[in-house]
Protein backbone atom coordinates (compact mmCIF):
# COMPACT_ATOMS: atom_id res chain seq x y z
CA UNK A 1 0.00 0.00 0.00
CA UNK A 2 1.25 3.40 -0.99
CA UNK A 3 1.96 5.60 1.87
CA UNK A 4 -1.02 8.44 3.18
CA UNK A 5 0.50 11.45 4.04
CA UNK A 6 -0.87 14.25 6.12
CA UNK A 7 0.51 17.65 6.45
CA UNK A 8 -0.74 19.68 10.03
CA UNK A 9 0.07 23.40 9.96
CA UNK A 10 -0.53 24.74 13.49
CA UNK A 11 -1.93 28.27 12.73
CA UNK A 12 -2.33 29.75 16.37
CA UNK A 13 0.63 32.10 17.32
CA UNK A 14 0.86 35.96 18.35
CA UNK A 15 3.98 36.80 16.88
CA UNK A 16 4.35 39.28 20.37
CA UNK A 17 8.09 39.83 19.83
CA UNK A 18 7.20 40.91 16.31
CA UNK A 19 5.00 43.93 17.28
CA UNK A 20 4.01 46.38 16.35
CA UNK A 21 3.54 45.13 12.99
CA UNK A 22 2.25 41.57 14.29
CA UNK A 23 -1.00 42.18 16.62
CA UNK A 24 -3.29 39.53 17.94
CA UNK A 25 -5.89 39.79 15.56
CA UNK A 26 -3.23 39.76 12.57
CA UNK A 27 -0.05 37.15 13.75
CA UNK A 28 3.59 36.75 12.38
CA UNK A 29 1.88 34.00 9.91
CA UNK A 30 -0.38 36.31 8.07
CA UNK A 31 2.40 38.33 7.23
CA UNK A 32 4.35 38.72 4.15
CA UNK A 33 7.80 40.44 6.19
CA UNK A 34 9.10 42.00 2.61
CA UNK A 35 8.17 38.18 0.81
CA UNK A 36 6.46 37.51 -2.24
CA UNK A 37 3.67 35.08 0.46
CA UNK A 38 2.83 35.37 3.49
CA UNK A 39 4.84 32.83 6.17
CA UNK A 40 1.05 30.67 5.99
CA UNK A 41 1.30 30.74 2.21
CA UNK A 42 5.03 29.86 1.96
CA UNK A 43 4.79 26.89 4.89
CA UNK A 44 1.44 25.44 2.47
CA UNK A 45 3.51 25.75 -0.97
CA UNK A 46 6.41 23.97 1.11
CA UNK A 47 4.40 20.46 2.35
CA UNK A 48 2.53 20.60 -1.09
CA UNK A 49 5.98 19.69 -2.68
CA UNK A 50 5.51 16.33 -1.26
CA UNK A 51 2.11 16.18 0.43
CA UNK A 52 -1.30 16.09 -1.93
CA UNK A 53 -2.70 19.90 -0.97
CA UNK A 54 -6.03 18.17 -0.06
CA UNK A 55 -4.16 16.37 2.52
CA UNK A 56 -3.14 19.69 4.14
CA UNK A 57 -4.80 20.45 6.83
CA UNK A 58 -4.20 23.97 9.24
CA UNK A 59 -5.51 24.47 13.01
CA UNK A 60 -6.23 28.11 13.96
CA UNK A 61 -7.68 30.16 16.49
CA UNK A 62 -11.44 31.12 15.42
CA UNK A 63 -10.99 34.65 15.80
CA UNK A 64 -8.04 34.40 12.67
CA UNK A 65 -9.84 31.56 10.78
CA UNK A 66 -11.45 34.13 7.90
CA UNK A 67 -7.42 35.93 7.35
CA UNK A 68 -6.00 32.15 7.23
CA UNK A 69 -9.07 30.77 4.93
CA UNK A 70 -8.49 33.77 2.55
CA UNK A 71 -4.75 33.83 2.63
CA UNK A 72 -5.36 29.62 1.69
CA UNK A 73 -7.78 30.72 -1.09
CA UNK A 74 -5.30 32.61 -3.12
CA UNK A 75 -3.26 29.97 -2.92
CA UNK A 76 -5.74 28.01 -5.20
CA UNK A 77 -4.52 29.29 -8.63
CA UNK A 78 -0.72 28.52 -7.77
CA UNK A 79 -1.63 25.30 -7.37
CA UNK A 80 -4.34 24.84 -9.76
CA UNK A 81 -6.58 23.20 -6.97
CA UNK A 82 -10.29 23.36 -7.13
CA UNK A 83 -9.84 22.23 -3.45
CA UNK A 84 -11.64 23.59 -0.18
CA UNK A 85 -9.03 23.51 2.26
CA UNK A 86 -9.37 22.16 5.67
CA UNK A 87 -8.93 24.68 8.28
CA UNK A 88 -9.43 23.49 11.80
CA UNK A 89 -10.82 26.29 14.43
CA UNK A 90 -9.73 26.75 18.08
CA UNK A 91 -12.21 28.53 20.04
CA UNK A 92 -9.58 29.27 22.28
CA UNK A 93 -6.24 28.29 22.16
CA UNK A 94 -5.21 25.35 24.44
CA UNK A 95 -1.12 25.32 22.65
CA UNK A 96 0.55 22.39 20.71
CA UNK A 97 -0.36 18.96 22.49
CA UNK A 98 -4.63 19.00 22.01
CA UNK A 99 -4.01 20.81 18.72
CA UNK A 100 -2.40 18.30 17.23
CA UNK A 101 -4.13 15.54 19.14
CA UNK A 102 -7.28 17.23 17.65
CA UNK A 103 -5.57 16.91 13.81
CA UNK A 104 -5.15 13.58 14.35
CA UNK A 105 -8.43 12.41 14.89
CA UNK A 106 -9.64 14.74 12.33
CA UNK A 107 -7.51 12.78 9.98
CA UNK A 108 -8.48 9.44 11.00
CA UNK A 109 -12.32 10.50 10.70
CA UNK A 110 -11.81 11.46 7.32
CA UNK A 111 -10.01 8.16 5.67
CA UNK A 112 -12.68 6.12 4.25
CA UNK A 113 -9.98 2.49 4.56
CA UNK A 114 -10.44 2.73 8.71
CA UNK A 115 -7.00 0.46 7.76
CA UNK A 116 -4.54 3.31 6.61
CA UNK A 117 -2.40 4.62 9.51
CA UNK A 118 -1.09 7.91 8.04
CA UNK A 119 2.10 9.57 8.54
CA UNK A 120 1.39 12.97 9.76
CA UNK A 121 4.23 15.95 9.30
CA UNK A 122 3.27 18.63 12.08
CA UNK A 123 4.83 22.23 11.32
CA UNK A 124 4.48 25.44 12.57
CA UNK A 125 3.40 28.66 9.82
CA UNK A 126 5.73 31.05 10.77
CA UNK A 127 9.25 29.67 9.94
CA UNK A 128 11.20 30.82 6.77
CA UNK A 129 13.17 28.03 4.81
CA UNK A 130 15.24 28.82 2.02
CA UNK A 131 16.27 25.99 0.52
CA UNK A 132 12.97 24.44 0.23
CA UNK A 133 14.68 21.31 -1.92
CA UNK A 134 16.58 20.35 1.04
CA UNK A 135 13.83 20.60 3.10
CA UNK A 136 11.91 18.21 1.44
CA UNK A 137 14.22 15.68 1.39
CA UNK A 138 15.00 15.83 5.09
CA UNK A 139 10.81 15.38 5.27
CA UNK A 140 11.51 12.12 3.38
CA UNK A 141 14.20 10.89 5.44
CA UNK A 142 11.92 11.46 8.59
CA UNK A 143 9.11 9.38 6.41
CA UNK A 144 11.76 6.00 6.63
CA UNK A 145 11.85 6.88 10.26
CA UNK A 146 8.00 7.39 11.12
CA UNK A 147 7.54 4.28 9.18
CA UNK A 148 9.49 2.08 11.91
CA UNK A 149 7.35 3.62 14.76
CA UNK A 150 9.88 6.78 15.88
CA UNK A 151 8.56 9.73 16.39
CA UNK A 152 10.54 12.79 14.44
CA UNK A 153 12.02 15.95 15.82
CA UNK A 154 14.27 17.73 13.26
CA UNK A 155 16.85 19.88 15.01
CA UNK A 156 18.74 22.83 13.41
CA UNK A 157 22.41 23.12 14.13
CA UNK A 158 23.20 26.55 16.11
CA UNK A 159 25.49 28.87 14.22
CA UNK A 160 25.73 30.87 17.42
CA UNK A 161 24.75 30.65 21.49
CA UNK A 162 21.03 32.01 21.28
CA UNK A 163 18.19 32.31 24.17
CA UNK A 164 15.60 32.40 22.43
CA UNK A 165 14.86 28.56 21.24
CA UNK A 166 14.87 25.48 22.91
CA UNK A 167 17.60 22.59 22.47
CA UNK A 168 17.11 18.99 21.80
CA UNK A 169 20.08 16.59 22.99
CA UNK A 170 21.00 13.72 20.68
CA UNK A 171 23.49 10.52 21.12
CA UNK A 172 24.39 8.15 18.20
CA UNK A 173 21.94 4.56 18.29
CA UNK A 174 23.44 2.02 15.79
CA UNK A 175 19.49 0.72 15.32
CA UNK A 176 19.04 4.37 14.18
CA UNK A 177 21.18 5.09 11.92
CA UNK A 178 21.02 1.91 10.50
CA UNK A 179 17.64 3.30 8.71
CA UNK A 180 18.97 6.79 8.79
CA UNK A 181 22.78 7.45 8.95
CA UNK A 182 22.12 11.22 10.07
CA UNK A 183 19.54 10.33 12.47
CA UNK A 184 20.43 10.38 15.88
CA UNK A 185 18.16 9.05 19.73
CA UNK A 186 17.06 12.11 21.44
CA UNK A 187 18.56 12.32 24.56
CA UNK A 188 17.07 15.17 26.42
CA UNK A 189 15.09 18.31 25.10
CA UNK A 190 16.07 21.72 26.68
CA UNK A 191 14.10 24.55 27.75
CA UNK A 192 14.76 28.36 26.42
CA UNK A 193 18.11 29.08 28.34
CA UNK A 194 19.86 31.71 29.71
CA UNK A 195 23.08 32.81 27.64
CA UNK A 196 25.73 31.27 29.67
CA UNK A 197 23.84 28.01 28.89
CA UNK A 198 23.14 28.32 25.77
CA UNK A 199 27.40 29.25 25.13
CA UNK A 200 28.00 25.78 26.75
CA UNK A 201 25.41 23.77 24.39
CA UNK A 202 26.50 25.52 21.30
CA UNK A 203 30.34 24.94 22.17
CA UNK A 204 29.68 21.36 23.24
CA UNK A 205 28.35 21.00 19.26
CA UNK A 206 25.85 18.18 21.24
CA UNK A 207 23.09 20.42 20.68
CA UNK A 208 20.16 21.27 18.15
CA UNK A 209 17.82 24.18 18.12
CA UNK A 210 14.09 22.70 18.32
CA UNK A 211 12.67 23.82 15.47
CA UNK A 212 9.28 22.44 16.74
CA UNK A 213 8.54 20.29 13.85
CA UNK A 214 7.29 16.74 14.17
CA UNK A 215 6.69 13.81 12.41
CA UNK A 216 4.90 10.07 13.58
CA UNK A 217 2.30 7.96 12.44
CA UNK A 218 -0.55 8.35 13.77
CA UNK A 219 -1.19 5.05 15.86
CA UNK A 220 2.52 6.08 17.49
CA UNK A 221 1.46 9.14 18.42
CA UNK A 222 -1.70 8.00 19.70
CA UNK A 223 -0.17 5.26 21.68
CA UNK A 224 1.98 8.15 23.20
CA UNK A 225 -0.96 10.48 24.14
CA UNK A 226 -2.31 7.12 26.05
CA UNK A 227 0.93 6.75 28.33
CA UNK A 228 1.60 10.34 28.65
CA UNK A 229 -1.41 12.28 28.66
CA UNK A 230 -4.64 9.95 28.45
CA UNK A 231 -6.92 12.57 29.71
CA UNK A 232 -6.19 14.98 26.32
CA UNK A 233 -6.87 12.01 24.32
CA UNK A 234 -10.12 11.13 26.61
CA UNK A 235 -11.25 14.91 25.98
CA UNK A 236 -10.53 14.88 22.42
CA UNK A 237 -12.16 11.86 21.66
CA UNK A 238 -15.10 13.05 23.41
CA UNK A 239 -15.32 16.62 21.82
CA UNK A 240 -18.02 17.54 19.48
CA UNK A 241 -16.33 18.67 15.91
CA UNK A 242 -18.30 20.17 13.61
CA UNK A 243 -17.41 18.38 10.71
CA UNK A 244 -18.91 20.86 8.23
CA UNK A 245 -17.57 23.98 9.37
CA UNK A 246 -14.64 21.98 11.62
CA UNK A 247 -15.18 24.26 14.56
CA UNK A 248 -14.89 22.55 18.47
CA UNK A 249 -17.50 23.42 20.59
CA UNK A 250 -15.93 25.81 23.52
CA UNK A 251 -17.52 23.93 25.99
CA UNK A 252 -15.54 20.60 25.01
CA UNK A 253 -12.28 22.22 24.54
CA UNK A 254 -12.06 24.75 26.97
CA UNK A 255 -11.72 22.23 30.02
CA UNK A 256 -8.64 20.37 27.97
CA UNK A 257 -5.24 20.86 29.76
CA UNK A 258 -3.53 23.61 28.24
CA UNK A 259 -0.05 22.02 27.34
CA UNK A 260 2.53 21.80 24.55
CA UNK A 261 3.45 18.73 22.63
CA UNK A 262 7.26 18.96 23.81
CA UNK A 263 5.82 18.66 28.05
CA UNK A 264 2.95 16.50 27.06
CA UNK A 265 5.30 13.52 24.71
CA UNK A 266 8.63 14.37 23.40
CA UNK A 267 10.02 14.97 27.19
CA UNK A 268 8.76 11.73 27.74
CA UNK A 269 8.68 9.52 25.22
CA UNK A 270 11.71 6.93 24.30
CA UNK A 271 10.27 6.72 20.73
CA UNK A 272 12.07 10.21 19.57
CA UNK A 273 14.88 10.92 17.24
CA UNK A 274 16.06 13.93 15.65
CA UNK A 275 17.15 14.70 12.44
CA UNK A 276 19.61 17.51 11.07
CA UNK A 277 17.27 20.02 9.63
CA UNK A 278 20.48 21.97 7.91
CA UNK A 279 18.26 23.91 4.86
CA UNK A 280 18.36 28.08 5.78
CA UNK A 281 15.52 27.79 8.19
CA UNK A 282 14.64 30.58 10.64
CA UNK A 283 12.08 31.49 13.11
CA UNK A 284 11.80 35.08 12.46
CA UNK A 285 11.26 35.22 16.35
CA UNK A 286 12.53 38.57 16.57
CA UNK A 287 13.27 42.13 14.77
CA UNK A 288 17.22 41.54 15.26
CA UNK A 289 16.44 37.81 12.96
CA UNK A 290 14.86 39.74 10.39
CA UNK A 291 17.15 42.16 10.21
CA UNK A 292 20.13 38.93 10.10
CA UNK A 293 18.63 37.00 7.56
CA UNK A 294 17.73 40.23 4.99
CA UNK A 295 20.47 41.72 2.74
CA UNK A 296 21.30 45.39 3.65
CA UNK A 297 23.12 47.92 2.46
CA UNK A 298 26.96 49.33 2.42
CA UNK A 299 26.44 50.46 6.38
CA UNK A 300 24.72 47.49 7.25
CA UNK A 301 21.35 49.31 7.68
CA UNK A 302 18.05 47.39 6.61
CA UNK A 303 15.79 50.22 5.09
CA UNK A 304 12.25 49.27 4.04
CA UNK A 305 9.30 51.88 3.70
CA UNK A 306 9.50 55.46 3.30
CA UNK A 307 12.52 56.50 4.98
CA UNK A 308 15.09 58.98 4.97
CA UNK A 309 18.25 58.23 5.96
CA UNK A 310 21.73 59.77 7.40
CA UNK A 311 24.71 58.37 8.80
CA UNK A 312 22.63 55.53 10.28
CA UNK A 313 24.89 52.02 10.81
CA UNK A 314 23.95 48.36 11.73
CA UNK A 315 19.95 49.44 12.57
CA UNK A 316 16.86 48.41 11.31
CA UNK A 317 14.26 51.27 9.90
CA UNK A 318 11.05 50.17 8.84
CA UNK A 319 8.11 52.32 8.12
CA UNK A 320 4.56 51.18 7.14
CA UNK A 321 2.74 54.27 6.62
CA UNK A 322 4.62 57.93 7.43
CA UNK A 323 7.51 58.65 6.94
CA UNK A 324 10.69 57.98 9.46
CA UNK A 325 13.66 60.36 9.22
CA UNK A 326 16.88 58.69 11.01
CA UNK A 327 19.74 60.37 11.52
CA UNK A 328 23.78 59.15 12.82
CA UNK A 329 21.64 55.78 14.77
CA UNK A 330 23.47 53.09 15.76
CA UNK A 331 22.38 49.21 16.11
CA UNK A 332 18.71 50.25 16.82
CA UNK A 333 15.26 48.64 15.63
CA UNK A 334 12.76 51.37 14.41
CA UNK A 335 9.73 50.13 13.07
CA UNK A 336 6.72 52.41 12.33
CA UNK A 337 2.77 51.67 11.72
CA UNK A 338 0.50 53.65 11.95
CA UNK A 339 -0.88 54.04 15.46
CA UNK A 340 2.76 52.64 17.19
CA UNK A 341 6.40 53.41 16.96
CA UNK A 342 8.78 50.85 18.18
CA UNK A 343 12.75 52.24 19.03
CA UNK A 344 15.09 49.48 20.64
CA UNK A 345 19.01 48.87 20.92
CA UNK A 346 19.01 45.76 17.79
CA UNK A 347 20.32 43.40 20.51
CA UNK A 348 17.22 43.28 22.86
CA UNK A 349 14.50 42.85 20.70
CA UNK A 350 13.63 39.94 22.38
CA UNK A 351 12.11 42.02 24.82
CA UNK A 352 9.58 43.56 22.62
CA UNK A 353 6.93 41.08 24.04
CA UNK A 354 7.32 42.59 27.30
CA UNK A 355 6.02 45.87 24.96
CA UNK A 356 3.38 43.59 23.74
CA UNK A 357 2.25 42.22 27.07
CA UNK A 358 2.27 45.53 29.08
CA UNK A 359 -0.30 46.82 26.69
CA UNK A 360 -2.41 43.53 27.13
CA UNK A 361 -2.75 44.44 30.63
CA UNK A 362 -3.46 47.67 29.55
CA UNK A 363 -6.53 46.34 27.08
CA UNK A 364 -4.74 48.99 25.12
CA UNK A 365 -6.03 48.68 21.07
CA UNK A 366 -2.11 48.62 19.56
CA UNK A 367 -1.72 45.39 20.95
CA UNK A 368 -4.88 43.63 19.43
CA UNK A 369 -5.52 45.20 16.00
CA UNK A 370 -4.34 47.59 13.24
CA UNK A 371 -6.46 50.72 12.48
CA UNK A 372 -5.68 49.90 9.23
CA UNK A 373 -6.47 46.12 8.56
CA UNK A 374 -6.16 44.62 4.98
CA UNK A 375 -8.50 42.19 3.70
CA UNK A 376 -8.99 40.04 -0.16
CA UNK A 377 -10.85 42.72 -1.28
CA UNK A 378 -8.62 45.78 -0.14
CA UNK A 379 -8.53 47.29 3.18
CA UNK A 380 -10.66 49.60 5.58
CA UNK A 381 -8.96 52.37 8.41
CA UNK A 382 -10.26 52.71 11.79
CA UNK A 383 -11.06 56.63 11.68
CA UNK A 384 -13.00 57.03 14.98
CA UNK A 385 -13.90 54.46 17.78
CA UNK A 386 -15.84 55.27 20.93
CA UNK A 387 -18.71 54.26 22.98
CA UNK A 388 -21.58 52.44 20.79
CA UNK A 389 -19.75 54.32 17.54
CA UNK A 390 -17.25 53.23 14.78
CA UNK A 391 -16.44 55.14 11.70
CA UNK A 392 -14.33 53.43 9.26
CA UNK A 393 -13.03 54.08 5.44
CA UNK A 394 -13.32 51.20 3.47
CA UNK A 395 -11.71 51.04 0.03
CA UNK A 396 -12.65 48.23 -2.37
CA UNK A 397 -10.71 47.33 -5.12
CA UNK A 398 -11.56 47.35 -8.27
CA UNK A 399 -13.60 44.32 -9.19
CA UNK A 400 -13.75 43.36 -6.13
CA UNK A 401 -16.50 42.65 -3.52
CA UNK A 402 -17.31 41.47 0.37
CA UNK A 403 -19.21 38.59 1.61
CA UNK A 404 -23.26 38.35 1.78
CA UNK A 405 -23.22 39.22 5.85
CA UNK A 406 -25.26 39.83 8.10
CA UNK A 407 -25.08 41.86 11.88
CA UNK A 408 -26.91 40.43 15.00
CA UNK A 409 -25.78 43.53 16.95
CA UNK A 410 -25.08 46.53 14.32
CA UNK A 411 -27.25 48.88 11.99
CA UNK A 412 -24.50 50.68 9.31
CA UNK A 413 -24.74 53.87 7.37
CA UNK A 414 -22.57 54.05 4.26
CA UNK A 415 -21.47 56.81 2.24
CA UNK A 416 -20.13 56.78 -1.25
CA UNK A 417 -16.58 59.12 -1.29
CA UNK A 418 -15.41 57.92 -4.59
CA UNK A 419 -16.48 55.21 -7.07
CA UNK A 420 -19.95 53.79 -7.86
CA UNK A 421 -21.13 50.83 -4.76
CA UNK A 422 -23.62 48.17 -6.08
CA UNK A 423 -25.29 47.42 -2.80
CA UNK A 424 -27.86 44.22 -2.21
CA UNK A 425 -30.01 44.75 1.03
CA UNK A 426 -32.22 42.18 1.50
CA UNK A 427 -34.11 41.73 -1.61
CA UNK A 428 -33.00 45.21 -2.83
CA UNK A 429 -30.50 46.36 -4.90
CA UNK A 430 -28.87 49.89 -5.19
CA UNK A 431 -26.13 51.81 -7.18
CA UNK A 432 -24.85 54.98 -5.42
CA UNK A 433 -22.42 57.41 -6.73
CA UNK A 434 -20.27 59.77 -4.61
CA UNK A 435 -22.41 61.42 -2.00
CA UNK A 436 -25.19 59.20 -2.16
CA UNK A 437 -25.76 57.15 0.95
CA UNK A 438 -27.82 54.16 2.42
CA UNK A 439 -28.53 52.50 5.76
CA UNK A 440 -28.77 48.92 6.27
CA UNK A 441 -30.54 48.03 9.59
CA UNK A 442 -29.69 45.03 11.94
CA UNK A 443 -30.15 41.53 11.05
CA UNK A 444 -30.98 42.13 7.43
CA UNK A 445 -28.64 40.40 5.05
CA UNK A 446 -26.44 42.27 2.94
CA UNK A 447 -23.68 43.37 0.57
CA UNK A 448 -20.92 45.64 -0.98
CA UNK A 449 -19.55 45.02 -4.43
CA UNK A 450 -17.41 47.13 -6.65
CA UNK A 451 -17.66 46.27 -10.47
CA UNK A 452 -16.26 49.07 -11.75
CA UNK A 453 -12.58 49.57 -13.09
CA UNK A 454 -11.76 51.96 -10.79
CA UNK A 455 -11.79 51.48 -6.76
CA UNK A 456 -14.28 52.63 -4.71
CA UNK A 457 -14.13 54.10 -1.33
CA UNK A 458 -16.67 54.27 1.14
CA UNK A 459 -17.47 55.90 5.04
CA UNK A 460 -19.30 53.27 7.20
CA UNK A 461 -20.48 54.58 10.63
CA UNK A 462 -21.17 51.55 12.84
CA UNK A 463 -23.90 51.63 15.39
CA UNK A 464 -24.62 49.39 18.25
CA UNK A 465 -23.66 47.00 21.51
CA UNK A 466 -20.99 45.05 19.74
CA UNK A 467 -18.90 46.77 17.13
CA UNK A 468 -16.31 44.40 16.18
CA UNK A 469 -15.72 41.48 13.57
CA UNK A 470 -17.13 38.64 16.04
CA UNK A 471 -20.70 40.27 15.07
CA UNK A 472 -19.91 39.42 11.13
CA UNK A 473 -22.36 35.90 10.16
CA UNK A 474 -21.13 35.13 6.36
CA UNK A 475 -23.41 33.19 4.43
CA UNK A 476 -21.64 33.52 0.46
CA UNK A 477 -18.03 34.78 0.33
CA UNK A 478 -15.81 34.30 -2.94
CA UNK A 479 -12.48 34.06 -0.76
CA UNK A 480 -13.75 31.12 1.04
CA UNK A 481 -14.46 32.65 4.66
CA UNK A 482 -18.03 31.84 4.85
Amino acid sequence: MDKVIYGVILAGGNGSRLWPLSREMYPKHLLKLNQENTLLQSTFLRLSKFINDENIITVTNIKHSSDVKSQLSELKEKLNSDEKYTVINEPIGRNTAPAIALSIFYILSQLKDKSIDPIILVVPSDHLIKNIDTSTKIFKKGIKLAEQGYIVTFGVTPNRPDTGYGYINTIHDDNISKIEKEAAKVKEFKEKPDFKTAVKYYESGAYYWNAGIFMFKASEMIEEFKKYCPEILKDIKSAKLNSKNTIIDLEDYEKIQNISIDNAIMEKSDKIVSLPFDCGWNDLGSWETIFDISEKDSDNNLILGNTINIDSKNSLIYSTSRLVAAIGIDNLAVVETDDAVLVCNKNKTQDVKQVYDILKHRNSPEYKIHTTVYRPWGFYTVLKKEEGVLVKMIHVNSKARLSVQMHNHRAEHWVVLTGTANVVRGSEEFILAPGESIDIPVKVKHSLKNLTDKDLEIIEIQKGELLSEDDIIRFEDIYGRA
